[in-house]
């Protein structure tokens, strides 16, 4: 009885049937609770939450802390030393400067040897022509595709290294530039036949060929 009298109070009564007193029902004055209306969100500790501003001008970038260990370390790869060096033939080689050619997917400059650039131009008494694209063409027909042996560290990336390479007996660097068709580098062992391509007209240093 007394849940009875408490359920009661709390819930409003229900509209009479108009079927069976055949007029129409009074409004109810009850409060109906509308779950759309909410009060808008307030800000609470709003500076405690956000971060702060940082000034950029007031970070200082430092260096990384060290390893605790070498055993997470990568290795190092092993530079080749010159006694691992050792006589490479390359077959058909193909020049791509007056004193640069690529072999067997490896770029080599012959070393002791100035590379004549393609795009120069030689003047011999006051008649300019392109020694440069000459100086190429006469390399490749002297090579001819025949194998050149060079000495090459075992592992060559794919940058150019500069190396000693001979055609047979023939030292290429030696003939490049005693025919003019490579200039010495300053100090180098081929300045006496640089001098004498010079005297002699050759290649670069002569007419038009």
């Amino acid at each position: 009885m007394r849940a009875g009298a408490l359920l009661s109070l709390e819930r409003p009564a229900p509209a009479p049937s108009l079927e069976n007193s055949g007029k129409q029902a009074a409004p109810v004055d009850t409060a109906i609770f509308d779950g759309s209306r909410r009060e808008p969100a307030r800000r609470i500790a709003e500076s405690l939450i956000a971060p702060p501003p940082v000034d950029a001008s007031e970070i200082e970038r430092v260096e990384a802390r060290p390893p605790l260990g070498e055993l997470g370390l990568a290795v190092r790869p092993r530079t080749p030393m010159p006694q691992d060096w050792r006589e490479t033939l390359l077959y058909h080689p193909i020049a791509t400067s007056s004193a640069t050619f690529e072999s067997m997917g490896r770029k080599v400059v012959i070393s002791g040897a100035l590379d004549i650039d393609e795009a120069q131009t030689c003047s011999f008494r006051d008649e300019a022509w392109p020694c440069g694209l000459r100086a190429r063409a006469a390399f490749n027909a002297w090579l001819r595709g025949r194998a050149l042996t060079c000495f090459l560290p075992p592992e060559t990336e794919r940058f150019a290294i500069a190396a000693p390479c001979r055609l047979g007996k023939q030292d290429v660097g030696a003939w490049l530039v005693a025919n003019g068709w490579a200039m010495a580098l300053p100090g180098g062992i081929y300045g006496k036949a640089e001098a004498i391509a010079r005297d002699a007209e050759m290649g670069i240093f002569g007419p038009p060929r």
